[in-house]
C-alpha cells in the first residue's frame, strides 16, 4: 500500500523549519516590543458572539476549543448557527441553520472557489487554511447583495489584511500544535515592505493519523495537507493599491462516510486587485478585481485503503475531476457625508467542471492520469447589484439592496431514452448522452430596519429579504440525482423569503444578542436517496417553511470571573410532502466559564445538543442524508493559555474530558469499511489533548 503522507515530507520539514526559525527569531531580536505596547489576557475561544445585526467578525489566527481547526469547515463548526457533516477527520461539510452547498456562499479573498466530487468530498472549505487569514466575516440569511448570487443562508468571507507601510517594516506570525492521533500543524505567515509596497509570504501543513471515538474504535480519518500562498503590493500613495496574491496546494484524506478516500486535493490560485479611494467628493473608492481558482481533486480506494474485494468496488480504480472557476468584481463606493452610502457594482462567474477514470499503473481499465479529461458542465453567472445604508435619523438606519442575476448552465453528458431492436426481435431500452444548455433571470433583494434604543447600550432590528437561487452542480449532476435531460429541465430554482429580527446589547460587563429568523422556501430543493445502493436517487422541488435563531450572552462577574452563554436552533418543514426538512440539527448549547488574569487564563466548555426525532429518513441534502433520530449528548472540555511574554503565548485543551462516545445528527452515513468498527453515523473523536505555540514578531 502506498502512503502518500511521505510525498511531500521535504517541503513539510522545510516549513517545520522555517516555522522554528520564526519562533526562535523573536526571542533572539534586540529590539523588543514596545514596553507601553496594549497586552490582553490569553484566552482560548469557545464561544463567537454575533458583533452587529446578523453580522459575525473572528480572527482565525486566535486558538479556540475544540482543537484548532484543520480546514474551512472545522473552523465554521465553531460558530453559532454552524454545523458540520462529519466524514473523516477533516473536509466536513458545513452548514449554517442547517442549510448546506451553494445557499451558503464562501469565498477566499473575494473569489470563489468550487470543489469537484461528485458526492462532495472536497466542499470548498476543504481548500481553505483558516489561519493563513486575517479576518472570517459571516453575513447570516439573504441580507447582503454583495457578494454573488443566491445566498439564502448566508455568506462566509475568508479575508487577508494588508495596509500601507509608513516605514520599512518586517514582521509575521507562527505556530506550532501538537495533538492527540498524531495531530501536527506548521503555519507561518510572513510580511514585510515600506511605503512604496509589501509582500506577503504564508504556507501551513496540517497532519493527523485515524482518531479514535470514545469506545477506542478506530475511525479511518487520517489526512495531510499544506498550502502555501504569496501576495505581492504595490501602494505609491495612501490612495492607490495594486495586489497580485498567488498560491498552491495539496493533500489527502481518508474518509470513513465512502467507498474511496480523497488521494489529492489540488489547488492552484491566482487572483489581481486593484483599489482606487477618494476619487471625488462623493465617490470614495472603485475596486477592481480579477480571480482564477483551480480544484483538481483525486478519489480512489487504493492509496489510503486496499480494495475491499467484498466491496461493490474490489479492484483498485481512481476518479479524478477538475474545476476550474475563474470570475471578476468591480465595484464602487460612493458616500454623502454621515447618511448615505451606497455600493454598487458587477461581478461574475464561469465554471468549468471535466472528469476521468481509470484505475493505478498497470491497471487493466488503464492509469487515469494517461485518460483525457472530457468536460461535463459549465456554470455561468452575471449580476448586477446595489446596496445602500442610510442614516435619516440618529441611531435609525435603513438598510437595503438590490441585485439580479442572469445564470446558464450546460450539461454536456445528459441521458435520454435510445430506443433500438435487441436480438429476436425484441424491443431493448438504452441510453444516449446528448448536451443541452438552461438559464434564468434571478432577482435579490433586502432591506432592514436599525434602530439603537434611547438611553441603552442596544440596538434592535427587523429585515426582509428575498433571493432566488439556481440549482447548483451537485443538483444537476451530482452523483444523487439522475443526470437525465428531463431532470435537468424540470428543477426549478430555488425561491427563499426570509424575515430576520433581533437585538444587539453591549455593555461594560454584559454583553448579549439575539438573532430569529422565519422563512417560506418555494421550490426548495430536495434530494431523495435510493432505498439501496442498486438504486438511483433523484431531486425534486417541494414547498418548506423554515425557522430558528441563535442567541449569545457574555456576562463578567467580575474582574476574573466571566461566563458565556450560546444558543442555536432550526427548524424545517417540507410543506409538500407533510414532513420535516432532512438534515437540520438539533437545538444546541454551549456553556462555558473562565477565569483570566493578566498573563494567563483557564477555561471550561460544555455543549449540549438534544435528541432530534425531526427527521425525513431517505432525503437529505447533496452531502448526506436522514438516517433516522438521533439521541442527544453532553461534552465536556478545558482549556487554558498562557502568554509567555509579549510575543509567545502557550495553548492548550482537552476535547471531550470523559471520553464520550457521540455522533452528531448531521452526518454522513458510515461506510463500514473492512477492519473498521461498523457505526450507523461517524463517530466524533474521544479524549483529545491539543498544546499550541504562537509567536508574534
Amino acid at each position: 500500500m502506498n502512503f502518500p503522507i511521505h510525498r511531500h515530507l521535504t517541503a513539510q520539514r522545510a516549513l517545520a523549519l522555517a516555522v522554528g526559525l520564526a519562533l526562535a527569531t523573536p526571542a533572539l531580536a534586540s529590539d523588543p516590543l514596545p514596553q507601553d505596547s496594549k497586552t490582553l489576557t490569553p484566552v482560548v475561544v469557545t464561544a463567537t458572539m454575533q458583533d452587529s445585526p446578523l453580522t459575525v467578525v473572528t480572527d482565525p489566527k486566535q486558538p479556540r476549543q475544540p482543537v484548532p481547526a484543520s480546514d474551512g469547515a472545522d473552523f465554521l463548526k465553531s460558530i453559532p448557527g454552524f454545523s458540520t457533516i462529519r466524514k473523516g477527520g477533516s473536509n466536513g461539510d458545513p452548514l449554517l441553520r442547517g442549510m448546506s452547498g451553494s445557499r451558503l456562499n464562501i469565498l477566499i479573498d473575494g473569489g470563489q472557489i468550487a470543489g469537484g466530487c461528485p458526492s462532495r468530498m472536497d466542499p470548498p472549505t476543504a481548500y481553505i487554511a483558516p489561519q493563513l487569514y486575517d479576518r472570517v466575516t459571516i453575513i447570516k440569511g439573504p441580507e447582503t447583495v454583495l457578494y454573488g448570487p443566491g445566498n439564502s443562508a448566508g455568506v462566509v468571507l475568508f479575508d487577508r489584511e494588508f495596509n500601507r507601510y509608513t516605514e520599512p517594516t518586517v514582521g509575521g506570525d507562527a505556530s506550532l500544535l501538537f495533538g492527540s492521533a498524531g495531530r501536527n500543524d506548521q503555519n507561518l505567515d510572513l510580511r514585510a515592505g515600506d511605503s512604496t509596497g509589501y509582500i506577503g509570504l504564508s504556507a501551513n501543513h496540517t497532519h493527523s493519523q485515524d482518531y479514535k471515538d470514545g469506545d477506542g474504535n478506530r475511525v479511518h480519518s487520517q489526512y495531510d495537507r499544506w498550502n502555501a500562498d504569496a501576495t505581492v503590493g504595490w501602494t505609491p500613495n495612501d490612495d492607490t493599491r495594486l495586489e497580485l496574491t498567488a498560491g498552491k496546494g495539496n493533500g489527502d484524506a481518508a474518509y470513513a462516510f465512502s467507498g474511496m478516500d480523497g488521494a489529492q486535493f489540488l489547488r492552484e490560485s491566482a487572483a489581481l486587485k486593484w483599489t482606487q479611494q477618494h476619487l471625488t467628493r462623493h465617490w470614495d473608492e472603485l475596486e477592481v478585481q480579477a480571480y482564477t481558482n483551480y480544484a483538481d481533486h483525486v478519489m480512489d480506494n487504493y492509496t489510503l485503503r486496499q480494495p475491499d474485494p467484498d466491496s461493490m468496488m474490489p479492484m483498485a480504480m481512481a476518479a479524478d475531476v477538475a474545476r476550474r472557476t475563474s470570475g471578476g468584481r468591480v465595484v464602487g463606493t460612493w458616500r454623502w457625508d454621515d447618511a448615505v452610502e451606497l455600493q454598487a457594482g458587477v461581478d461574475g462567474s464561469v465554471s468549468v467542471h471535466t472528469s476521468r477514470s481509470g484505475g493505478p499503473p498497470g491497471s487493466m481499465m488503464g492509469y487515469y492520469k494517461d485518460q483525457p479529461r472530457e468536460r461535463d458542465a459549465r456554470m455561468q453567472d452575471i449580476g448586477v447589484f446595489a446596496e445602500a445604508r442610510w442614516t435619516f435619523d440618529p441611531g435609525q438606519r435603513i438598510v437595503a439592496g438590490a441585485r439580479v442575476d442572469r445564470a446558464q448552465t450546460r450539461g454536456y453528458a445528459l441521458d435520454v431514452p435510445d430506443s433500438g431492436m435487441g436480438g429476436m426481435g425484441s424491443m431493448s431500452m438504452a441510453t444516449r448522452q446528448v448536451a443541452a444548455d438552461r438559464s434564468d433571470t434571478l432577482p435579490a433583494g433586502f432591506a432592514r430596519y436599525e434602530h439603537d434604543l434611547s438611553g441603552m447600550p442596544a440596538t434592535l432590528y427587523a429585515g426582509i429579504g428575498h433571493v432566488e437561487r439556481f440549482p447548483d452542480y451537485w443538483e444537476l449532476f451530482g452523483q444523487h440525482v439522475q443526470g437525465t435531460l428531463d431532470s435537468f429541465n424540470a428543477l426549478r430554482p430555488e425561491r427563499t423569503t426570509q424575515l430576520d429580527t433581533g437585538m444587539q446589547y453591549h455593555q461594560d460587563r454584559l454583553k448579549a444578542w439575539v438573532s430569529a429568523y422565519v422563512g417560506v422556501v418555494d421550490d426548495f430543493i430536495l434530494m431523495h436517496y435510493p432505498a439501496n445502493s442498486m438504486g438511483v436517487g433523484y431531486a425534486s422541488n417541494v414547498n418548506a417553511r423554515i425557522a430558528g435563531g441563535e442567541a449569545g450572552a457574555s456576562y463578567a462577574i467580575t474582574d476574573h470571573w466571566k461566563t458565556d452563554v450560546t444558543l442555536a436552533y432550526a427548524w424545517g418543514q417540507n410543506r409538500t410532502e407533510g414532513r420535516p426538512l432532512p438534515q437540520m440539527p438539533p437545538f444546541e448549547a454551549r456553556l462555558g466559564l473562565s477565569y483570566e488574569a493578566s498573563h494567563w487564563s483557564l477555561g471550561a466548555l460544555w455543549r449540549l445538543a438534544a435528541a432530534q426525532d425531526r427527521v425525513a429518513k431517505g432525503e437529505g441534502n447533496i452531502v448526506g442524508q436522514d438516517l433516522g433520530p438521533s439521541g442527544g449528548f453532553g461534552v465536556f472540555s478545558l482549556n487554558g493559555a498562557y502568554r509567555i511574554d509579549r510575543r509567545f503565548t502557550l495553548s492548550a485543551g482537552i476535547d471531550n474530558v470523559f471520553n464520550k462516545t457521540y455522533a452528531e445528527h448531521v452526518n454522513a452515513a458510515s461506510a463500514g469499511l473492512a477492519g473498521y468498527v461498523n457505526t450507523v453515523r461517524v463517530n466524533e473523536p474521544g479524549r483529545t489533548l491539543w498544546i499550541k505555540l504562537d509567536s508574534k514578531f
